[in-house]
């Protein structure tokens, strides 16, 4: 006999709590394998895809594209041992046989790992069950299936869909098809208890639907099998309340002010309200780096000084490397990688710089190894994947990591530990066109070096004027790690190895 096993969200490490669905990889109705990906998902660190740890019949997916879930909350249920026939995709209406109904459980244990056998609630022995899949995700009917026994079938508070059913919503004028007018003198208790039980609506589009133009699911009437709401019946509710509105407007009285001394009194303008802004949900990536940026100022006295710096025998080492490596077989050595390299021969002169600082100790903790970040910008935002161990490496490993980690970003693969235990960050913004900036310290770390864009300027070389390739470099610090003396001795470091590139060779 089949069983229903249902599979919850599983703790993504790093000490991630939710997760937002971005896409669901299965439909109800699929049939799934052991380890196949079923959803991917976008917690504050990178976007994942999570695999069933069992293999079977899709039967309830819970949560829709967009919203959020927490650790430990179902995802999908999936019927093991039942035969794999999908539901007729001809009435997307239709919920497919058995779902939202929860199977007798055998007994037995569950043969797959974070699986629950999902069992009911019969009224002949009155134990307490697993709930039901529509009673956590609200997309399914409660008890709801073909054939399925009304006396079994629970009884939920109205509150329990206040996320999926906007209560708000005008009230529908009475006589709409699709539509159930409010009883006449009818007081709130009596209200509630005509609507106690589920909303009877499977579909995630006909809710979506609903809520786009605000009406109450529980004030429809559905025209499908035992009272399923489907689309139509939906749009056929948006439909009455325009021609409402419609009506309203057309008998409202003329805008004008009464008659003074024979002539009209001066006519009311209307008042046009202005529109609503646009909201965008700060969760995800985007919602991590609002909450690290906020806390970067709240808790850190950080401090900015620059300086230019002529980059043209850099860049001339630069064409060097990349002209005689290997016959051009190697991988280009970039700028940035150049740049992380002398970063980390100026954080070993400079250590003060590769802390961070325990505020309930008052401490400033100098960390022995540099895991240098790089600010990547990616269609999902502002990322900081992580080199690890970069004062071990050459700048040709440096630069091999950085072009890995870069192309993870952009394709959404970074892991949570690629993206976290920073000390130091390399921020390139000189490939945006600008000279400067005064960049937020990258929380906890201690400072930030930031890059302009290199660029022909005049400049005073060996006593002439001539046409040199300058960079702006600016170092933003936290006060309490260092003062303006260790600040300026690190940029002018950096800056001098910008100048001087064989100043490196002493490090190497």
């Amino acid at each position: 006999m089949a069983r229903v096993l249902e599979f919850k969200l599983p703790d993504l490490g790093e000490g991630l709590t939710e997760a937002e669905i971005v896409r669901w990889l299965v439909e109800v109705g699929d049939v799934v394998t052991i380890d196949q990906p079923v959803v991917e998902v976008e917690t504050a660190k990178a976007m994942v895809e999570v695999p069933c740890p069992y293999g079977g019949v899709v039967t309830a997916r819970f949560g829709e594209e967009g919203s959020e879930l927490p650790v430990g909350a179902p995802l999908l249920t999936v019927a093991v041992g039942s035969p794999s026939t999908a539901p007729d995709d001809a009435d997307t209406d239709r919920p497919p046989e058995g779902q939202g109904r929860a199977a007798r459980s055998d007994g037995g244990p569950a043969a797959e790992r974070g699986a629950t056998v999902r069992r009911e609630e019969t009224p002949e022995s009155g134990e307490t069950a697993g709930e039901t899949a529509g009673e956590t995700s609200g997309n399914v009917l409660v008890g709801y299936g073909t054939g399925a026994p009304a006396a079994r079938r629970r009884r939920v508070r109205p509150s329990v869909y206040a996320a999926t059913a906007q209560t708000s919503a005008p009230t529908p004028a009475p006589g709409r098809p699709g539509q159930v007018p409010a009883r006449a003198g009818a007081t709130d208790s009596a209200v509630a208890e005509e609507w106690e039980g589920p909303v009877a609506v499977i579909s995630p589009l006909v809710r979506k639907l609903a809520r786009r133009h605000g009406l109450d699911l529980r004030q429809i009437t559905g025209s499908g099998r035992e009272g399923l709401i489907l689309r139509a019946d939906v749009e056929s509710a948006i439909k009455g309340l325009e021609e409402d509105a419609e009506s309203v407007a057309a008998s409202a009285p003329p805008l004008g002010g009464p008659a003074v001394g024979g002539r009209p009194g001066p006519v009311a303008q209307p008042v046009q309200a202005a529109p609503e802004g646009e909201r965008i949900a700060l969760r995800g990536v985007r919602g991590a780096v609002a909450d690290k940026l906020s806390r970067s100022r709240r808790e850190i006295p950080d401090a900015t000084c620059w300086v230019d710096a002529d980059a043209t025998e850099l860049m001339a080492a630069r064409a060097a490397m990349n002209a005689t490596a290997d016959g051009g077989s190697a991988p280009k050595v970039s700028v940035l990688a150049l740049l992380a390299r002398i970063c980390t021969a100026a954080l070993s002169r400079f250590p003060e710089l590769n802390s961070a600082v325990d505020t309930e100790a008052r401490e400033v903790v100098r960390l022995p190894a540099v895991h240098l970040g790089f600010a990547a910008q990616t269609e999902r935002g502002l990322m900081v994947p992580v080199v690890r161990d970069a004062h071990s490496r050459n700048t040709e490993s440096i630069g091999a990591e950085i072009g890995r980690l870069t192309e993870a970003a952009r394709t959404g693969k970074l892991t949570p530990a690629q993206l976290t235990g920073g000390t130091f960050t390399l921020n390139n913004y000189g490939v945006f066109g600008v000279d400067g900036s005064t960049p937020i310290i990258n929380h906890p770390e201690a400072a930030m070096l930031g890059v302009g864009r290199i660029v022909a300027k005049p400049w005073v070389h060996e006593g002439e004027l001539a046409v040199r390739q300058v960079v702006q470099l600016s170092l933003t610090f936290d006060h309490r790690v260092c003062d303006g003396a260790t600040a300026g001795g690190f940029l002018r470091y950096v800056a001098d190895c910008v100048e001087q590139p064989a100043l490196l060779l002493r490090t190497l």
